[in-house]
């Protein structure tokens, strides 16, 4: 196997490492930084909103802001015991609050996709989920078979153990196929980093790598790996791959400030199991992503 050193991720890595740090503990004395720093200060992060093509703003009613958070929201249930009954509740949630999507497993996709068909929610699935170990020609057919489906998004893990060995060609390579797999389908593809198995700089060489293999988002983490969303990964990754590409938190979103904190560090999607609670105010559940 071939383990390569990429100059130009080495460069990226240090220089969005550097960005941070010199951001973090920012006082907002400054007037030139024009409340851009506060991004970096997790205590000050509910002020901010993202900037670039994908500028989000709440400035309405805080009664009015869950809905309004609905469009944001991949509505999931990708639980191993999850029944015929339970996926059609969660179309039917999807349908009444306005979700981005529903994200299941490839199993369930051509049910969410009959269940949901004439209406604006989209059907998501997974792919090499969730460790992300399988070959890249399997999970590029997985793509194409739940694209066949119905499936409008991808959400693949990448080969976390690859990644951790430097193989970043292999990972690169990975990500590329199903990017393919997607574009060729006229489906998106987000790309699952599992961030909590990784460093900081491998956090930041995946999402690197994400970007150059034509994914149209980075998520955090798939919901059943040691940790999911974090504001700091959220960050981290926008840092890294600038105002256009999407990122989605997931993992661990229980309620609509939870929420509004992910989108204010730079997420534009995210997923929960949660969704309903986090939409009505309700109490958190037992569920998990």
């Amino acid at each position: 196997m071939s383990v390569t050193t990429d100059p130009l991720i080495d460069t990226v890595t240090r220089e969005v490492l550097a960005a941070l740090a010199a951001r973090d503990g920012c006082d907002c004395s400054d007037p030139a930084c024009q409340g851009a720093c506060a991004a970096y200060c997790a205590d000050k992060v509910r002020g901010v909103v993202s900037t670039g093509a994908e500028r989000i703003s709440y400035s309405g009613n805080g009664a009015d802001v869950p809905r309004d958070l609905a469009r944001f929201i991949d509505h999931t249930l990708l639980r191993p015991d999850a029944t015929a009954a339970d996926i059609d509740l969660l179309c039917e949630e999807a349908r009444t609050f306005g979700f981005a999507s529903v994200c299941v497993n490839p199993t369930w996709v051509r049910r969410c996709a009959q269940q949901l068909r004439g209406s604006a929610v989209r059907v998501a699935s997974v792919v090499g989920f969730p460790f992300g170990a399988s070959t890249t020609e399997v999970k590029a057919m997985e793509t194409r078979r739940a694209i066949r489906d119905g499936a409008r998004e991808i959400d693949m893990v990448i080969n976390v153990g690859a990644l951790k060995s430097g193989d970043h060609d292999l990972v690169r390579s990975d990500i590329e196929k199903v990017s393919d797999a997607c574009h060729e389908a006229g489906a998106i593809n987000k790309v699952i980093i599992e961030a909590a198995y990784l460093t900081d700089d491998e956090k930041v060489v995946s999402s690197h790598l994400a970007k150059a293999a034509k994914a149209d988002f980075v998520k955090t983490s798939t919901g059943f790996g040691p940790g999911g969303a974090t504001v700091h990964d959220i960050l981290l990754m926008r840092e890294t791959v600038g105002p256009k590409l999407g990122i989605k938190a997931a993992g661990g979103i229980r309620s609509s400030e939870d929420v509004r904190e992910m989108i204010a560090a730079g997420a534009t999607r995210i997923g929960a199991s949660a969704s309903v609670q986090i939409v009505t105010g309700g109490k958190p559940g037992d569920g998990r992503y």
